[in-house]
């Protein structure tokens, strides 16, 4: 196997030896030399110069810090991402790439092609803000305002997508900067609706992105994403391999009963009261028959809507919440004692419940092979004591898509800054979530370091 290959990347050399008719026995000492001449571009291919690295991190360092502060100042909830996409999209261009726009609503894609055949991988960020009124007092908060599912709200970038924004394109061109050193190819991704559909039930995000054809020319081996993370300090990053992120079900629970006058409870059937005591039951649902020690499991309410008036009981209540789950069995099991009991429930108070539950992301899970291979990169790029291993989380991610298209790696990034307890500071999705922007550049660092990793070679087998 070994001697064609020597043969086909000598053949360009041998080839001009015999064009100038040199004795067969010249050919003989030439051809290590062409062997070795041949392989010269290959293994400067295969690790850009550190030095060159860390050259176009610094170069691009104070665009990253303008794009995310404007980005942050001009928010858009999912499905609406049409300024922060045209801004991407615009960068990209302007590097010299190709770009791909309107992918599953307003994803924005490219390719980076090194100068030699490689790898395939992807990097991916998510580009939606959050339904939350900002409260951070920064020179650049955000002042947008909009309606959500009927409500008046304000717009924030909550949960740090601003950031990843800003790290994707500066690593996008730190990457066109270094493609004369590498092997391979990149494809970076900026995805719409990460926090899930506006409209239950609706395909956006990173499916919407694969149905729409995201992958049907560009067939990735890895895909890699990040997060900005406030339970760490700014400067250190964090990852575990396997489950990592939970499932995320948004549920829907009817209650119908028969309106009647506040007065006269007993000429009707009271929904509100038997939402109540839903709400009560759900608590033993997870606290005594679940097995939480072998599989944690999160069952809440973040919505109940009912009734218009004081003195009128209403026909119908209305609540609203979140499943997470690390087991699909177990998550099928939660769901179907809910149903039961909630139905068991309203049917014993002459009223009747009617469960709706939509998959708003699978389990998160890190491949094992790409765990080892970034983690390696990580402790490599930032020093072994600035890499933490995570617990699991039950908050989730739509990245947990892109693993039905290839392996996948997925780590956090620090955002809280000095003098700020991690364990006290705003969580992501608070009004008060505050990113230290000193985590850009570990955000960028710990990017690039993975991907250059795996655009090399495989580690040897122990």
């Amino acid at each position: 196997m070994v001697a064609p290959i020597l043969r086909m990347l000598a053949a360009p050399l041998m080839r001009r030896a015999s064009a100038m008719r040199l004795p067969v026995a010249a050919h003989a000492l030439l051809l290590p030399l062409a062997v070795a001449l041949a392989l010269l571009p290959a293994v400067a291919c295969a690790a850009p110069d550190p030095a060159r690295v860390d050259a176009a991190i610094a170069g691009v360092l104070p665009e990253m810090t303008a794009w995310r502060r404007d980005i942050h100042q001009h928010p858009e909830l999912g499905t609406l991402e049409v300024r922060t996409a045209a801004k991407v999209a615009g960068h990209l261009r302007g590097l010299g790439l190709e770009v791909r726009t309107g992918i599953g609503g307003t994803g924005v894609a490219a390719v980076i092609r090194g100068a030699r055949p490689g790898p395939r991988i992807a990097l991916r960020a998510d580009m939606d803000a959050l339904p939350v009124t900002e409260a951070t007092g920064l020179p650049f908060a955000s002042t947008v305002r909009t309606t959500y599912r009927s409500q008046e709200v304000g717009v924030m970038h909550a949960c740090g997508h601003d950031a990843h924004v800003a790290i994707l394109m500066a690593a996008a061109e730190a990457l066109v900067a270094l493609k004369g050193e590498l092997a391979g190819e990149v494809m970076v991704i900026f995805q719409p609706a990460e926090e899930g559909p506006p409209v239950p039930g609706q395909i956006v995000g990173a499916k919407a992105m694969i149905d729409d054809g995201l992958f049907r020319d560009f067939r990735p081996e890895a895909i890699f994403g990040l997060h900005v993370w406030s339970a760490l300090p700014a400067g250190s990053v964090g990852f575990r391999g396997g489950p990592t992120m939970a499932s995320v079900d948004e549920w829907r629970l009817v209650v119908r009963g028969r309106q009647t006058h506040g007065a006269r409870p007993w000429d009707g059937v009271d929904p509100i009261t038997i939402a109540a005591q839903v709400q009560l039951a759900m608590q033993a649902i997870v606290a005594r028959q679940v097995d939480t020690v072998r599989s944690p499991v999160v069952l809440s309410t973040g919505q109940v809507q009912a009734g218009v008036r004081f003195n009128i009981i209403p026909d119908e209540a209305v609540m609203t919440g979140t499943l997470r789950a690390f087991d699909a069995e177990v998550r099928r099991d939660v769901i179907a004692r809910l149903e039961r009991t909630a139905k068991a429930i309203a049917e014993a108070a002459g009223g009747s419940a009617e469960l709706t539950v939509n998959m708003n992301a699978p389990l998160t899970a890190n491949a094992f092979e790409r765990t080892q291979r970034g983690g390696a990169a990580l402790r490599a790029a930032l020093g072994g004591d600035r890499v933490v291993e995570m617990p699991l989380l039950t908050i989730g991610e739509d990245f947990s898509q892109f693993s039905t298209v290839a392996p996948t790696f997925f780590w956090f990034v620090g955002s809280t800054g000095p003098g700020i307890d991690p364990r006290r500071a705003p969580m992501n999705h608070s009004p008060q979530f505050l990113l230290d922007e000193s985590a850009l550049e570990a955000g960028l660092r710990s990017m690039l370091a993975v991907a250059l990793e795996a655009l090399g070679p495989p580690p040897p087998t122990p």
